[in-house]
């Protein structure tokens, strides 16, 4: 999959993600299902912080040669997976809730509108980057293990689709249903 096609994707799902803000009102972006879920809008905070200060900024470190990159290394077996299959494994991850992880309430759903246009638009200007990027500079994912300038553009698009599967059971939770 070419790099164009990637941005072309994730601006769909982009307005489908701002699209949604419509439907709630900022009290029901906060709520939470129990004290370890996340609520709607801590789930995008949590693409947008990913994207910006994980992934973007693997992909620029990979293209510039940064400290930290590796010269070679693998993908896990669950990268290796996710990659072939260009989507994340239908499963829930669970981290526990910590000042390092848990992503912060929003203050205001146009922060958050605000964030995936900005994730967006620099997805735009680091496309480029992924080109020069020589393919053994790599920096490893917790999950998926040793990821290039590419496969760490090809994330932020497949992160944006999995989350869709916490964003229907949040909006199950909203409506008043159980959620499992």
């Amino acid at each position: 999959m070419n790099m164009q096609e990637i941005v072309r994707k994730l601006e769909e799902i982009t307005d489908l993600y701002i699209k949604e803000l419509d439907r709630f009102r900022m009290e029901e972006l906060t709520r939470k299902p129990d004290e370890e879920e996340w609520s709607l809008g801590q789930m995008y905070m949590h693409l947008i912080n990913a994207s910006l200060y994980m992934h973007l900024r693997n992909v620029r470190a990979c293209a510039e040669s940064a400290e930290g990159v590796l010269n070679g290394g693998e993908k896990s077996e669950r990268g290796e997976a996710a990659y072939l299959n260009r989507e994340f494994p239908n499963m829930r991850v669970r981290v526990p809730a910590s000042p390092g992880y848990t992503p912060p309430q929003p203050a205001s759903k146009e922060q958050l509108r605000e964030g995936l246009r900005s994730v967006l638009t620099q997805m735009k200007e680091t496309e480029p980057l992924v080109y020069s990027a020589p393919p053994q500079n790599k920096i490893v994912h917790p999950g998926f293990g040793a990821l290039n300038a590419a496969e760490w553009f090809m994330l932020i698009e497949m992160h944006y689709r999995h989350h869709l599967r916490q964003k229907e059971r949040l909006e199950q939770f909203l409506a008043g249903e159980s959620i499992s």
